[in-house]
């Protein structure tokens, strides 16, 4: 199969592996392993230390812009759709309310019958 796909592009040779299908080089200097742009990677210490300090209010006004930027994102509710979500959870709270209260009352009644009365 791969005889069919050479014969196809003659005088190209196959991609060996994906970097090179992609068009792009995976070349390496040959001494240290080190990428070829010819500078280590920054450690995190000296990113830091880099990076300028913001002031209290500059970071909560940043919040802030933030807060309001994601609201933006959220559908809100149409006025049908909150009366029926409102009322979904009002049905569900009180039966599980319900459902505790039966729960309560027949572990009440299963130590008074368990310790005496």
């Amino acid at each position: 199969m791969s005889d069919e796909h050479e014969s196809e592009r003659p005088g190209q040779e196959r991609p060996s592996n994906a970097a090179d299908r992609r068009g792009r080089r995976a070349s390496r200097s040959g001494s240290g392993g080190t990428p070829a742009k010819g500078r280590a990677t920054p450690t995190r210490a000296a990113a830091a230390t880099q990076e300028r300090k913001v002031s209290l209010f500059g970071r909560l006004t940043r919040f802030l812009r933030e807060v309001v930027a994601e609201l933006r994102k959220v559908i809100w509710p149409n006025r049908s759709q909150m009366v029926k979500y409102t009322i979904a959870v009002l049905i569900f709270v009180s039966f599980m309310v319900a459902f505790v209260f039966l729960l309560d009352s027949a572990f009440a009644e299963g130590v008074a019958l368990l310790f005496g009365d």
